[in-house]
């Protein structure tokens, strides 16, 4: 069965931390594009516009990297973080603040995004749906172990 181009989107843009990269990608374009102001106003502005656009070019690559290599989006959201937060001191406070909060979020969306699991364990598809297996019987819990001893190196006691 063929899928629609909204459904291939919706699958697509689920797979992976889309928020949190969109966001990343907005933050670098806004703290990178700040800078960029006519060639006269640049001339004045000298070397210190070069930490802004360098910031923005690797937040949107980062960005970018959140959606099409969703395993690294830990590393792209920390570095993200990082890197929004440092845009605050060195970057016309982070792209008057709108940058530096658009790179905070997104990092922290590229870092708490998990994929979907396929399907549950025990086959069960979704909440209140009528169907699903009664759950098994919670065993009553016994008392814990005695501690066992153990040799520790350092001296320490358990």
């Amino acid at each position: 069965m063929l899928l629609s181009r909204r459904q291939r989107w919706r699958r697509w843009r689920r797979s992976r931390p889309f928020w949190g990269g969109l966001f990343a990608i907005l933050a670098g374009a806004w703290i990178c594009v700040l800078p960029l102001a006519p060639l006269k106003i640049m001339l004045q502005q000298g070397v210190a516009g070069i930490p802004s656009v360098l910031m923005g070019i690797v937040m949107v690559v980062l960005g970018l990297t959140a959606w099409f290599s969703p395993p690294q989006r830990a590393l792209a959201g920390v570095l993200t973080t990082l890197i929004a937060t440092a845009a605050l001191v060195l970057s016309n406070l982070g792209g008057f603040l709108i940058g530096t909060l658009l790179g905070i979020l997104g990092g922290g969306l590229m870092f708490a995004w998990q994929p979907y699991a396929a399907q549950r364990a025990g086959g069960a598809t979704g909440a209140g749906t009528g169907a699903e297996p009664d759950p098994a019987p919670v065993p009553a819990r016994s008392a814990p172990p005695p501690p066992t001893p153990h040799s520790d190196p350092q001296g320490a006691q358990p």
